[in-house]
């Protein structure tokens, strides 16, 4: 018998489209940002802080950001799941990852808006 590791509410087809709707905004973001460098020539200071001061920059990158970090938290959720079996340890590492991905969400956060 199989013994179901899952939190609530979760399976894997929602977690496979999370993962694959993360990866297309992270792609489009990419051409975004790869777009501006490649066209807008001579990049200074001034030019990228008018880009990133941009609602539309700001916003698109804050989702990009949100992404990545879904993006990893089911990664490192799987790894964690498939590799650490003991539920006490697994169950510290999962906090202890959730805990890094929201202070990186907002340091994000108050990156972006704050400027």
């Amino acid at each position: 018998m199989v013994n179901s590791v899952s939190s609530v509410g979760r399976n894997g087809i929602h977690d496979f489209l999370l993962i694959r709707a993360t990866a297309i905004i992270l792609t489009l973001y990419t051409v975004y940002i790869v777009g501006f460098c490649a066209f807008s020539g001579d990049i200074t200071y001034h030019t990228w802080t008018a880009f990133f001061g941009g609602i539309f920059t700001k916003a698109f990158s804050m989702l990009a950001l949100t992404s990545i970090l879904i993006h990893a938290w089911i990664g490192l959720w799987q790894v964690l799941t498939d590799y650490i079996k003991p539920t006490l340890i697994r169950g510290l590492l999962q906090f202890v990852i959730v805990a890094i991905l929201l202070v990186y969400f907002f340091s994000g956060l108050f990156i972006l808006w704050g400027a």
